[in-house]
């Protein structure tokens, strides 16, 4: 159902397996950890163009908020005059929300696909998308500091070499989660945008309720998992504060 996604995904971790295994060995369970952390590296990489659109998005949002908030108060029992209004406003400023909303769907159809083909990784007689049998079996045998890729800790229990991999990957995912979560908030209330209910509770759970998830996807997802899981949230940990400060020079100028 969802081949346009796994397969762009398995042929991209493909393409840094072939290169990685050329250099280190076809049996080298480095191969496939570089392989993992490249492909999460490629993929937002595409996916920079449209995170900075978000950004401009956001930012575009703020400086709209006085002007939504006049069309409420001159509309307040015309929804639909509001929504026109509001989308006249909308255009002037150049926003669109499937713009906005991009990004975050892009990552998520991304996740859920590298989760379905490493998850695919299970007998070594088959193949799996675009690997063959013989790399399927490679990676079933591929480790990482002693714990196998395709473990969890779940089924290895809590004293295993599992567990000493697996839960420092979920710990360092959520500290990653709640700090990123934190700089998001501070610059939108540097920025003046309006709190609504909604916002707080969007923002509790960014906070707490996020990262807590990230704690519970040690015990649940393999350490394949875990490694581009961890990769993902320090590459937009950095790419925000990076990001943002680029931008703050370029206004300050």
């Amino acid at each position: 159902m969802l081949d346009f996604v796994y397969y762009p995904v398995s042929a991209v971790l493909w393409v840094w397996h072939t290169a990685f295994a050329s250099m280190l060995g076809a049996a080298s369970s480095l191969a496939w950890v570089l392989a993992i952390v490249f492909l999460v590296m490629t993929l937002r990489a595409l996916l920079l163009k449209p995170f900075l659109a978000t950004v401009r998005f956001q930012r575009s949002l703020t400086k709209m908020q006085p002007q939504l908030q006049e069309i409420k108060r001159k509309y307040p029992n015309d929804l639909q005059r509001q929504s026109v209004e509001m989308q006249k406003v909308q255009r002037e400023h150049g926003v669109s929300l499937l713009g906005g909303c991009l990004p975050p769907l892009a990552q998520g159809l991304v996740f859920f696909g590298l989760f379905h083909v490493l998850r695919s990784f299970k007998s070594a007689d088959t193949a799996n998308y675009v690997f063959s049998a013989d790399q399927v079996q490679s990676f079933l045998q591929a480790k990482l500091f002693g714990a196998p890729l395709v473990s969890t800790l779940i089924d290895a229990g809590l004293f295993s070499s599992v567990a000493a991999v697996a839960i420092p990957l979920a710990v360092i995912a959520a500290i990653a989660t709640h700090f990123t979560a934190r700089f998001s908030i501070a610059r939108q209330r540097e920025s003046g945008a309006e709190e609504t209910q909604q916002v707080r509770i969007m923002n509790t759970l960014s906070l707490w309720i996020f990262p807590i998830g990230a704690l519970v996807s040690g015990v649940i997802l393999p350490v394949g998992i875990l490694l581009y899981f961890v990769t993902q949230n320090a590459w937009t940990f950095a790419q925000q504060h990076l990001v943002y400060r680029r931008m703050d020079e370029k206004t300050a100028v």
